[in-house]
């Protein structure tokens, strides 16, 4: 990989909360529908471009021939967000775009083979959030107090921080995965459609909302005793899901507007916060034991702590970057589920060694009953320019998994940088991360790696 070129169409502005590090963007493109400006529309558009180096899962071919390892370039996400500001009490949001397409996978539904219409190529646009919300007490600078509904196919999903993260501005190169522990099953792309409730009172902030999750229908494998039973995502006859996040701002506040919680602020805020949360779905999972279904709900629990402010001198403009959080996922007896992000591995026939438990390609177990801890970290290295080119923030990350259906606990790793050209708005990130790969329950046979480097541009 030599040489490469991102290409970014800018249609569009930011929000408030979404200029984190750039002083120079402003309050971006905004077009005023009366005069007073109480009425307008803001657009927002971003590319994220994927460059990777990966070690395959032992097992993997690509495209039909045998591959150990693969190089690659894809887009992880290109999207669009309008929020339409009707009055000060009436918003509608929506926000579509596409994700994840590689070189042989993420194309329209039906897309193979060889041709116009072949393997990777033509995705589909689809919605990401659509939704509308009315004021109902609004957020005035002397009231403690405010509260906002809502319904639509919304991202209130309640359970973490992470779980409602801004994709513009991780730490990290992107989200753990494992933070939406339903991606693409019973929501969509970490959505559900429902009614919502949001607000404030003083420093302590709010999220709930009351889902109807997408239908799941994957047959559970029959077993002789409950012991050896595996969860299914299988939810019948949907009920509905509860979902709520809960944090206390200790230092500055931050914007609510939209659901989408900040990454890292790069010093421009003094936060500290503290946070739990809570996801619930009756009947979401099924067993069967001697031909009997048995079904489970899934409850899943987190707290997490977040810290983002300038330390050291004021000119040289460092600042620190630190969450943590803890999740303890019940999907049902020995729940587990296999995830890769643009996995462009399929499974080898003729391969003879010890597979890799998680299958093909990059995947690794992603989330299952059990708990997960992870840590991230990152420091904004020092400037003497009033205005640098470039401004570099080192991170690493660490992940602790413990799975019910794996005998073995497993760790692992991520380290990387931010080069921020223009904050958030213009940056790029390299992130080196292992994954752990399991041959057994009982047996982890080392660690793979992958390599990234990230183009981003939202405007």
């Amino acid at each position: 990989m030599k040489r490469f070129f991102l290409i970014a169409v800018v249609l569009s502005a930011s929000l408030n909360g979404y200029s984190q590090g750039a002083p120079d963007y402003g309050s971006g493109l905004k077009f005023n529908l009366n005069e007073e400006g109480s009425k307008y529309l803001r657009v927002l558009a971003w590319n994220q471009i994927w460059f990777r180096s990966s070690e395959m899962n032992p097992g993997t071919m690509i495209n039909g021939e045998e591959a150990t390892t693969s190089t690659d370039i894809g887009n992880r996400r290109l999207r669009i967000l309008l929020q339409a500001q009707l009055s000060k009490r009436y918003m509608i949001v929506t926000h579509f775009g596409i994700n994840n397409q590689t070189f042989t996978n993420g194309g329209a539904a039906g897309t193979t083979g060889t041709g116009g219409y072949g393997q990777g190529k033509k995705p589909g646009l689809f919605f990401h959030d659509a939704w509308n919300e009315y004021a109902i007490v609004l957020p005035e600078a002397d009231k403690k107090f405010s509260l906002s509904l809502g319904g639509g196919l919304h991202y209130y999903m309640g359970l973490s921080r992470l779980t409602m993260a801004s994709t513009l501005n991780f730490l990290t190169i992107d989200s753990p995965i494992f933070s939406w522990p339903l991606i693409e099953n019973s929501d969509q792309f970490a959505r559900q459609m429902g009614l919502f409730a949001k607000g404030k009172y003083g420093k302590f902030e709010y999220r709930v909302s009351y889902n109807k999750p997408y239908a799941t229908n994957i047959a559970p494998v029959d077993v002789a005793s409950s012991d050896l039973a595996v969860a299914v995502d299988n939810n019948g006859n949907t009920k509905w899901s509860k979902a709520g996040y809960f944090e206390y701002q200790f230092l500055d506040t931050e914007s609510n507007v939209l659901p989408y919680k900040v990454g890292s602020y790069l010093g421009t805020k003094k936060v500290f916060n503290l946070g739990a949360g809570f996801y619930n779905a009756p009947d979401a999972t099924q067993t069967s034991v001697a031909g009997n279904i048995d079904k489970h709900d899934i409850t899943l629990l987190s707290a997490d702590v977040f810290v983002d402010m300038p330390i050291g001198k004021p000119e040289n403009k460092m600042a620190l970057t630190a969450y943590s959080v803890f999740y303890n996922y019940d999907f049902g007896p020995n729940y587990l589920r296999n995830l890769g992000i643009m996995n462009v591995g399929s499974a080898d026939p003729d391969f003879t060694g010890d597979r890799a438990l998680a299958g093909a390609g990059n995947l690794q177990a992603m989330m299952g009953t059990g708990n997960i801890w992870y840590t991230q970290a990152g420091f904004l290295l020092p400037t003497a320019q009033e205005k640098p080119k470039v401004r570099i923030q080192p991170f690493g990350a660490y992940t602790y998994k413990n799975f019910e259906a794996l005998d073995k606990a497993s760790s692992q790793f991520d380290i990387g940088a931010n080069f921020f050209i223009d904050g958030h708005h213009a940056k790029v990130t390299t992130q080196y991360s292992t994954r752990p790969v399991y041959t057994s329950p009982d047996t982890i046979e080392g660690q793979k790696g992958e390599f990234i480097v990230q183009l981003q541009i939202y405007l």
